[in-house]
């Protein structure tokens, strides 16, 4: 069983300790993990039992705009991924997806999408990159140009590596307006996955299989009442969803890394070699303290962004630092238990294989390390230079 003492640190209050302690029985018991042949339907189908749970609820605002808890999200993110990684995939994409309402959203669009989000009856998707636009989000050609009488806009292009593609109900879809040049010309529009002129142009295989795909857009009219914040304000929308989804990145990674630390633990206790267990090599207790330490390194950060957006500060920086840290302290605390466990490591399906393949992605999505390298700095400089005017 993992360490459980992070929940007596002081980020947190009972209740959250109360919301771990019932969430890991319940994914004990409803979604071992197993070998999914049909990825689409299992997605849906946990999204279905996290609904029916109650546990979205806690990724989404309400209808009337109540806060988001930081660490709540993080510690299901933890909880689920160290129990089932598409179930954690299934509960952060119906929070980033449809985080853009939850944050901006006018009460008619949060009524009409984000009780179905929270029931699990809808699925949502979040649409930013392009094939050229990435980290890059100044460089989106999505365009979307509102009509004459001014009651729609028109969207053309594309979008690529698109989490939930195929599957999701509705898109929230970022798309050059053009009030300014660069990224203050972008605006953010709710796409039902039925719209005329939306398609799925092609689905995405990756290591660690969800669904993905790329999207393309055909003169697809969309309501004006469908976007979402004020027009040529999108980057600020995509920004501050991410940086709330950002710190359950980090969290998500923090998962991943005690189940590979639990297995390593498990393991060296019980493999023999050279007629003693591969724990009593100091070989093995120094990789066993490192993958521990820099665990806990990892929590530290993360659970410190996350209570300091739960007091209402900005953690761009702090965010980043938490996804920086605990993806890449995940890849090396898994790589490590991998090499633990030998050429058992490397069978098809064993858990810390399939830890190996979920946490490569972590590592780039919603913003690579060296992105997350570059922001960090920004903010420090920008810091400076307020000091020194």
């Amino acid at each position: 069983m993992s360490d459980k003492t992070y929940l007596e640190w002081p980020f947190f209050e009972p209740r959250h300790a109360v919301l771990e302690r019932e969430l890991d029985a319940w994914a004990a018991q409803h979604i071992a993990q197993h070998h999914e042949t049909d990825v689409d339907a299992a997605c849906r189908r946990l999204v279905r039992q996290l609904g029916d749970a109650g546990w979205l609820q806690h990724a989404i605002a309400g209808a009337a705009g109540e806060s988001i808890d930081t660490r709540a999200i993080c510690l299901i993110r933890e909880t689920l991924a160290r129990h089932n990684g598409l179930a954690d995939f299934a509960f952060a994409m119906q929070g980033l997806g449809s985080g853009a309402i939850s944050l901006h959203g006018t009460p008619a669009q949060r009524e009409a999408y984000l009780p179905r989000v929270a029931r699990g009856e809808a699925i949502a998707a979040f649409a930013l990159s392009e094939p050229q636009a990435g980290s890059d989000v100044a460089a989106m050609q999505c365009a979307a140009v509102q009509d004459q009488q001014g009651g729609h806009y028109v969207l053309n292009g594309e979008k690529t590596w698109i989490s939930n593609g195929g599957i999701a109900d509705f898109y929230v879809v970022f798309a050059r307006t053009g009030e300014q040049p660069g990224a203050r010309g972008i605006s953010a529009f709710i796409v039902d996955a039925d719209t005329p002129g939306f398609e799925i142009a092609e689905r995405i295989q990756v290591i660690a299989p969800h669904p993905l795909a790329r999207l393309v857009f055909r003169d697809c009219r969309v309501p004006a009442t469908q976007r979402i914040g004020v027009a040529g304000q999108g980057f600020k929308v995509a920004m501050s969803t991410l940086d709330l989804f950002r710190t359950s990145v980090a969290a998500a990674a923090l998962g991943f890394a005690r189940r590979a630390l639990d297995e390593a633990l498990a393991h060296a206790m019980q493999r023999k070699m050279f007629g003693q267990m591969l724990s009593d090599f100091q070989m093995t207790q120094a990789k066993l303290a490192q993958m521990a330490t820099g665990i806990d390194a990892a929590a530290l950060l993360t659970y410190r962004a996350a209570w300091q957006r739960d007091q209402g500060r900005n953690v761009t920086k702090e965010a980043a630092m938490a996804k920086l840290t605990a993806t890449e302290t995940a890849q090396q605390v898994i790589d490590a238990a991998l090499q633990m466990f030998g050429g058992l490591g490397v069978v098809s399906e064993q858990p810390v294989e399939r830890l190996y393949r979920e946490i490569r992605a972590l590592r780039i999505y919603e913003g690579a390390t060296e992105v997350q390298q570059l922001i960090i700095a920004r903010e420090l400089l920008r810091a400076a230079n307020t000091k020194e005017q």
